[in-house]
């Protein structure tokens, strides 16, 4: 394959919502994630959940380790949860939970405050094995990818590393890019998409920074208005939260009659990329460039729709 790739163009738009849906047609997204050793981390979760639910999806469920059930609950009140046990090791009797939960759910997001627990690469690679369904791999999932370092991933999925996540996977992978400078982005996130590219369903590498990058095996796109209110703790869940929000939304569903609102994977990735900015954009407006929390920002997404419904994008 040449190494040369093509750059898309992309204009935002949001398919309509259907008036008649009910929840299960707008889809349920099961997220993975949260720790409580060394560190209780089980806000990241939560915000990713909160983002899917401010997207527009119909259900999530928060599968977290059992100590953290009455955090998430106040912090997630509307999600369903499923107790884990991976307080210090992933139980084998956990990940076949998780496993039944995919085969309930229509998008994933694995990682978001997931820590490494003894057997995290066992649970990855079980999220990895759900080739029917879209995932995103986000944070501590992509660390345990590249300790995995498997021979490749099958698609639909979204990978979603800043660059110091992005170099552990190119090192795994044996690719040699420039994850940092603005020139060379766009082939790092293509190279690391053709490593990992297996086959099947499409893999998508959203490379994250001040100009993120979307990129699978032969295009890319580039969000080209930096905003340096995103740079706040959480703004990377808010994001794993969304794109796994317009995944059970807007992807294909094996066996379903064909919608006219479905999307391909990269185009919701760019979708996804392009409508967390705007919800960080709309915040600063109001607020100044700094300072602004992650939960507000999820909390700005439905604005964001509007904006991008009008054209004002």
């Amino acid at each position: 394959m040449s190494d040369a790739a093509a750059r898309e163009s992309f204009e935002p738009s949001v398919p309509s919502r259907d008036l008649e849906g009910h929840k299960g047609t707008f889809g349920t997204v099961a997220v993975v994630g949260g720790a409580c050793t060394p560190r209780w981390m089980p806000g990241a979760p939560c915000l990713a959940g909160r983002a899917a639910f401010r997207s527009g999806c119909g259900l999530v469920v928060l599968a977290v380790p059992r100590p953290l059930l009455g955090s998430v609950a106040a912090l997630l009140p509307e999600a369903t949860l499923l107790p884990l046990e991976t307080e210090h090791s992933v139980a084998a009797d956990s990940i076949e939970l998780i496993g039944a939960q995919m085969r309930e759910s229509h998008a994933l997001v694995c990682g978001p405050g997931l820590g490494a627990p003894k057997g995290v690469e066992t649970l990855v690679e079980s999220v990895l094995a759900a080739e029917d369904r879209p995932r995103v791999l986000d944070a501590d999932g992509l660390n345990a990818l590249a300790r995995l370092a498997p021979d490749g991933v099958r698609g639909p999925i979204i990978l979603t590393p800043h660059p110091g996540e992005w170099s552990r996977l190119a090192r795994a992978y044996g690719v040699d890019a420039d994850p940092i400078d603005d020139e060379h982005r766009p082939m790092a996130a293509v190279q690391l998409a053709r490593a990992l590219d297996q086959g099947g369903g499409p893999v998508v590498v959203v490379l994250k920074g001040a100009r993120t990058v979307v990129a699978d095996r032969t295009r890319w796109w580039r969000h080209e208005r930096p905003d340096s209110v995103l740079a706040t703790a959480g703004s990377g869940d808010v994001l794993a939260g969304l794109l796994g929000g317009l995944l059970a939304q807007f992807h294909p569903r094996a066996g379903a009659r064909p919608n006219p609102r479905s999307r391909e994977v990269f185009e919701l990735a760019c979708l996804g990329v392009a409508w967390h900015s705007i919800a960080g954009r709309l915040w600063s407006e109001s607020n100044g460039p700094a300072g602004m929390l992650a939960r507000e920002l999820a909390d700005r997404i439905p604005k964001a729709r509007t904006v991008i419904q009008s054209g004002d994008a």
